[in-house]
């Protein structure tokens, strides 16, 4: 007999992630880098031969948020790193789409961003101050991914998200998977180090 009430994923690692009540004791980074490593942003429409990721990303958000803040410790790095762990379960969904889905989508979200910030010895919320310079970093990530990847002009990419000259020296070109999973991995096991 099928069970359509099923609402767990299997991950590599063998844990089962209960998607509407996840325990922070059934995420592994292993998990969140490989399935990161993997989902496209920009829904993959991005021009080279592999898909920019959300791992690559994050590291991409991380740089930023060290440029904008050089003496941010480890707890304000990893929560960069991790910003948008829980698509390593839910994938990358843009803006738009979020916003049709409706608030369903952000409630799951921030269950699942939750128990992934407490398996990691972070506070269950990032403080404002925090929340507002990750997304300052992402916001300039997304301007140089759009500009560099996606195809946006300069001046439709400034309007979307902004635009911060400072960061215009950063050249993106997207990684195999298997790179990204890697640099996602070391960057976490350096900051984790630091906690």
């Amino acid at each position: 007999m099928k069970d359509s009430t099923r609402a767990w994923q299997r991950m590599l690692s063998g844990r089962r992630l209960d998607l509407l009540d996840p325990s922070p004791l059934d995420i592994e980074i292993e998990d969140i880098a490989h399935g990161l490593a993997r989902v496209a942003r920009w829904n993959g429409q991005t021009s080279g031969d592999t898909a920019f990721s959300v791992a690559q990303h994050s590291l991409l958000v991380d740089d930023i948020v060290a440029g904008l803040r050089p003496r941010l410790g480890a707890a304000g790095h990893l929560s960069a790193v991790l910003h948008d762990a829980a698509e390593y379960v839910i994938g990358d969904l843009i803006t738009p789409f979020k916003s049709a889905v409706g608030p369903g989508y952000k409630g799951l979200e921030h269950r699942l961003m939750t128990a992934i910030r407490l398996r990691f010895g972070l506070p269950p919320e990032e403080s404002e101050d925090l929340k507002t310079l990750i997304k300052r970093a992402d916001r300039i990530a997304a301007y140089l991914e759009a500009t560099q990847l996606a195809g946006f002009s300069p001046s439709e990419a400034r309007r979307l998200f902004g635009h911060h000259k400072r960061f215009d020296g950063i050249t993106l070109a997207p990684w195999p998977a298997a790179k990204a999973k890697h640099l996602f991995i070391e960057r976490y096991t350096a900051l984790a180090k630091g906690l």
